[in-house]
């Protein structure tokens, strides 16, 4: 038996260090609230007012939950932090855009071992920063320190985002047809998918570290892979004016897993991977790693983080739009007869 008396902390968890670090994101936290918010930061439930949907005929409100992944792991070995903070959101908001839908609310769910107070502060900076960016309100969140569940330094982030969008202007791809033109639009890189595969290329086949210079750009392998995930929130204005018919996000699982889901059953995406040059990582990595094409498309986004369907007809408008101009968008294919599958041309 112990001959002092134990505590929390002496079981690896210490709360007066929790508080301290608390109030310091508090103004952080807070520069993201709206009229919309009810209440003040620190409660126990996050309070967001509706009132302002009654613009909407039949709101519907979009929900989606994701991570960063293993990227944490170079963020944790690099000491850049507030890049994984703005992964989050930005993923999620993609993922509701793509159904039609602006963000609302945001909530972040952050474990580690031990927490660093400093560490923690940069996580929550471009986290903030992000919601800041898109309208949206960090409206709660949690941080759970657990002893022994992970290696010293590092930490995992999940986020949950909700939005909103009225029934008629949902973008489900049921609208999508036979001659309709895909319009890929340019990714920062990695965004948050395939840092597995990454990091084994990068450090177990290429010997390299995340300090060396990756040449092609003259950044360090470890800025080069935690570019932040990309937001496409300019892509509503086009919704708007119903211009898109369908609306992919390349994430996990790439082309193949990712664009067939807007595909209507007798449609195919034929995807002509000649129509853009990928990233230079995206090439070091696939010579480095002698890795498959079709391995590298399912993998990765290669350089188009999402995938506009749109008529024949609005093409053109679509691709000299200055609400997207910034996304350097092209045609990478069409849509084709078929059976919901997506074919890669090389």
């Amino acid at each position: 038996m112990p001959t002092t008396s134990l505590s929390y902390a002496d079981a690896g968890v210490n709360i007066p260090v929790w508080n301290a670090a608390r109030k310091r994101i508090g103004k952080l936290v807070e520069a993201t609230f709206n009229k919309n918010v009810v209440g003040k930061f620190g409660h126990f439930g996050g309070m967001f007012s509706i009132a302002s949907l009654r613009s909407y005929k039949k709101p519907i409100l979009v929900s989606s939950v994701d991570g960063v992944g293993t990227k944490l792991k170079i963020a944790a070995e690099t000491g850049i932090h507030h890049t994984v903070g703005m992964d989050i959101v930005n993923h999620c908001i993609n993922d509701i855009l793509v159904l039609g839908a602006r963000p609302l609310y945001f909530l972040d769910y952050i474990a580690t071992g031990k927490l660093d107070p400093d560490v923690f502060v940069k996580v929550l900076t471009g986290l903030t920063k992000a919601c800041k960016d898109a309208g949206c309100v960090l409206i709660g969140g949690e941080t759970a320190e657990m002893p022994g569940m992970y290696q010293a330094g590092e930490y995992d982030i999940a986020g949950t985002i909700v939005g909103v969008v009225d029934e008629k202007d949902v973008i489900d791809g049921s609208k999508i047809r036979k001659g309709d033109i895909l319009i890929g639009l340019r990714s920062n890189g990695l965004h948050t998918n395939g840092y597995s595969l990454a990091r084994k290329i990068v450090k177990d086949v290429a010997k390299k570290t995340y300090f060396d210079i990756f040449p092609e750009t003259g950044r360090t392998f470890g800025e080069e892979l935690l570019r932040p995930h990309r937001p496409y929130s300019p892509v509503l204005s086009l919704m708007k004016q119903e211009l898109i018919r369908g609306c992919a996000h390349i994430t996990g699982g790439g082309f193949t897993d990712n664009v067939d889901r807007i595909l209507p059953p007798k449609c195919d995406a034929a995807i002509d991977c000649r129509t853009w040059t990928p990233d230079a990582i995206f090439l070091w990595m696939q010579k480095q790693g002698q890795v498959k094409n079709h391995e590298m498309y399912r993998t990765f986004n290669m350089g188009i983080g999402m995938v506009l369907a749109v008529k024949p007809s609005d093409a053109n408008k679509v691709l000299r739009s200055k609400a997207i101009a910034k996304f350097e968008p092209r045609v990478v294919g069409k849509v084709v007869a078929g059976s919901g599958k997506v074919k890669l041309e090389f």
